[in-house]
């Protein structure tokens, strides 16, 4: 029998989100991350003065990709500890250094700065997804600017927008995550050296008091390592308030995603929009017809997975005790990667649904028709009354044919005559033309249409001109 077909396998990484993200959050990523760690700790200690031989440093170097997992997880075994098993594993394969590895560091020392790095390589792979989710919501805005459509408040129909103008209120939300996103990712720091209970104690003995040394240290690893800062203080670990501030840009992004894709998902009920439906693509087992929007459901379904998943880091973070305790360890590991995993997946999964999108306008202009006359009496009456109508006398007359035409609509199942009852009473003192010139669904749109090209050009293009090397370059590849 197969035996991974007998193990529980998880849905986020073998169906949902890409191989580069999935790749961040493997062991293969988080030991190399290790080791490189362990090579700037003893290239930073070499430098400033300690016992450390260039042959060392070329060993541990030779090394970093180089994991002898099995050796790794027979030492796990018998110490029951994560890290000094890879110290030992990594010392197998070190003879000349395995002496001076993890020298004057504690577990968190790896274990700390490699979830901030994780973290920080994840969130970049979030943004370079969001940009080109934002460009095709642009593309799409523009190409559909001018193109009248019912409003809905509280799903009930209001005055008319442009299908562009609303794609730009999906576009608004993540742009705001987008600032979010460029703000945590522009001040992530690391924990640095910090030692056990982040006093740097083991540090002042290795280099005999010397302050000035051991705070050099810290910025060494900072920099060897890609990051401007570590925490000013920390206990044993960093603050895990960091988790919560990541993931918490990762809820915004599942709140602005689901909220689209709900929006999608009504309007393919009223069969305006539809998300790209494949030429084999089967939407019920039993109801041959069906067309679900699959895409936008599964969409919806990660980002509340997302959305719950914000409570874990805030409860971590909130019951932390002292210096530290290790009850965050455990979740932590399931709850950072899994909602960058699901992250991943509802922005691929938008740019497939954004990048396909069909419209249908004759459905769009039969709904705008059905409701338009009901919109077009108040202009109607503000034109009668120009040519000497009663206000109170005309508002009376079109509640009446209100009245009489929603009848016909609701219980008859008939067309909207609103006009032509109006059209035929003389006391509006209008001809047939003038009163269809007002029918005109433009007229009834204000300036979505320029809204959306004030909107672009002032908001999207500048948000999106330092990402102009990534747009268009994600490959999605859905496998459901």
């Amino acid at each position: 029998m197969d035996n991974k077909n007998n193990t529980y396998s998880n849905p986020l990484t073998d169906r949902y989100c890409s191989k580069e993200m999935s790749y961040i959050f493997s062991p293969q990523f988080k030991f190399s991350t290790w080791r490189k760690l362990w090579v700037a700790l003893a290239e930073g200690e070499q430098e400033l003065g300690l016992n450390i031989t260039d042959e060392q440093l070329d060993e541990l170097r030779a090394n970093v990709d180089n994991i002898n997992f099995e050796d790794a997880r027979k030492f796990e075994k018998e110490v029951r500890h994560d890290v000094m098993s890879h110290v030992k594993a990594y010392g197998l394969q070190c003879d000349k250094a395995k002496g001076i590895i993890h020298l004057g560091a504690t577990s968190a020392y790896v274990g700390d700065n490699t979830d901030v790095i994780q973290m920080t390589e994840a969130l970049r792979l979030v943004r370079v997804k969001l940009v080109n989710l934002i460009d095709n919501l642009k593309k799409f805005a523009i190409k559909y600017k001018g193109i009248p459509t019912l409003g809905f408040t509280h799903f009930q129909a209001a005055q008319l927008t442009t299908v562009g103008k609303r794609a730009c209120l999906w576009a608004q939300d993540l742009l705001i995550d987008l600032d979010d996103l460029n703000f945590r990712i522009d001040n992530m720091k690391l924990r640095g050296v910090k030692g056990t209970t982040g006093t740097q104690a083991s540090f002042m003995s290795l280099f005999d008091g010397d302050h000035e040394k051991v705070k050099e240290l810290d910025k060494k690893i900072c920099a060897k390592m890609g990051f401007e800062s570590s925490y000013a203080v920390s206990g044993q670990t960093y603050t895990r308030k960091l988790d919560y501030q990541v993931i918490s840009v990762l809820c915004g992004i599942a709140q602005s995603m689901h909220k689209m894709t709900n929006d999608i998902r009504l309007l393919q009920h009223l069969k305006e929009l539809e998300e790209p439906f494949e030429e084999h693509q089967i939407g019920s087992s039993a109801m041959a017809y069906k067309r679900n929007p699959m895409r936008s459901e599964r969409i919806s379904s990660l980002s509340k997975f997302i959305i719950a998943e914000t409570m874990s880091p805030a409860m971590v973070q909130a019951t932390q005790w002292l210096e530290r305790t290790l009850d965050d360890s455990a979740n932590k590991r399931l709850s950072i990667p899994q909602a960058f995993m699901a992250a991943d997946a509802i922005l691929e999964i938008g740019i497939n649904v954004t990048d396909g999108m069909v419209v249908y306008e004759n459905m769009i202009n039969k709904h705008v028709n059905e409701e338009l006359p009901f919109m077009a009496t108040e202009t109607i009456l503000m034109e009668a009354v120009k040519r000497g109508g009663d206000r109170q006398e005309l508002h009376e007359i079109i509640r009446e044919y209100s009245m009489k035409a929603a009848y016909r609509v609701k219980h008859e199942g008939l067309d909207n005559n609103l006009i032509s009852l109006i059209i035929e009473d003389s006391a509006f003192k209008m001809s047939k033309e003038e009163i269809l010139s007002i029918m005109d669904p433009k007229n009834f749109t204000g300036r979505a249409s320029e809204q959306v090209v004030d909107f672009v050009n002032e908001v999207v293009d500048p948000a999106l001109k330092d990402f102009a090397e990534v747009l268009g370059k994600v490959d999605v590849d859905l496998r459901v």
